[in-house]
């Protein structure tokens, strides 16, 4: 059976048994009616999915594989903050008039920092140490840039990424600071362990371990008897996801050169409420 799976229910359990309620603080969220959006959380969970295993989608539903990289793509590759570049409509609640959201996400991305080597953005000189510096232990990226949250749409969920090469193998850490369980946290996990293959493929390396930390693990009130129906669905083994090997440049790579074989999975839940 899949390990993403037996992961996310283990975590889920423990945050409905053994989580905290918000219920009776005041809280920023809210739902579509405009009553408040409680939740029941983890504070310091941590997950390590290892990508030579296996892919870690969820099987208890299907995850938008192809749809998610599109999105990993839009921040890390178009480094775009706008949704005219996303193709699909999961950031429209946080765009303005002209579809920005801000100094957030890929506009981080996309700035400019001096290093000896010359003047390079984030993804950019990971892609360099990779190459020139892969033991280096400073290989790292950060979309939490203080002087900018004023002017962010919302504040960066995922927000860095530390990058480790250990003998021939990429690993990366996805620190987060706060995730909806139920909306969100197979869809990073498919994407940070999608980053960590096209990163390795152009480096010459293999995919390794990716280790994700989050600071606040939620559940929202409305989702749980969502998340009780899901975690008791039947599990089925991971499905194969490989990537075209013949890209060699990750500003190449496309929602198509990501290759998925054999994923089976329960249903999946439609309508679920978004809190904002």
């Amino acid at each position: 059976m899949s390990i993403a799976d037996q992961l996310f229910v283990s975590m889920c359990k423990d945050i409905l048994e053994n989580g905290y309620s918000s219920e009776g603080q005041k809280v920023r969220a809210k739902w579509e009616d405009g009553s408040e959006a409680h939740t029941i959380k983890k504070f310091g969970v941590v997950n390590r999915y290892d990508l030579s295993v296996e892919f870690p989608a969820l099987t208890l539903r299907p995850t938008a594989i192809k749809s998610a990289t599109d999105e990993l793509l839009w921040i890390w590759q178009k480094k775009s903050n706008n949704i005219k570049d996303l193709n699909s409509h999961i950031w429209d609640a946080w765009a303005d008039e002209k579809g920005s959201i801000g100094k957030a996400y890929g506009y981080q991305l996309s700035i400019k920092h001096k290093y000896k080597e010359g003047e390079m953005d984030q993804v950019d000189r990971v892609l360099y140490d990779l190459k020139h510096n892969p033991y280096s232990r400073r290989i790292l990226t950060s979309m939490y840039n203080f002087e900018d949250l004023h002017e962010m749409a919302l504040y960066p969920c995922a927000y860095s990424m530390t990058f480790n090469v250990t003998g021939n193998r990429l690993n990366a850490i996805l620190n987060q600071r706060s995730q909806d369980i139920l909306v969100a946290n197979n869809w990073n996990v498919v994407q940070y362990s999608i980053l960590i293959m096209m990163f390795a493929q152009v480096s010459g390396l293999e995919p390794g371990e990716l280790v994700h930390v989050i600071a606040d693990a939620h559940i929202y009130d409305r989702h749980i008897p969502i998340v009780k129906e899901l975690i008791g669905r039947p599990q089925y083994p991971a499905p194969k996801v490989r990537l075209n090997p013949e890209i060699k440049d990750f500003y190449e790579f496309t929602p198509d050169d990501v290759i998925v074989e054999d994923y089976i999975t329960n249903p999946q839940i439609k309508n679920i409420p978004v809190a904002v």
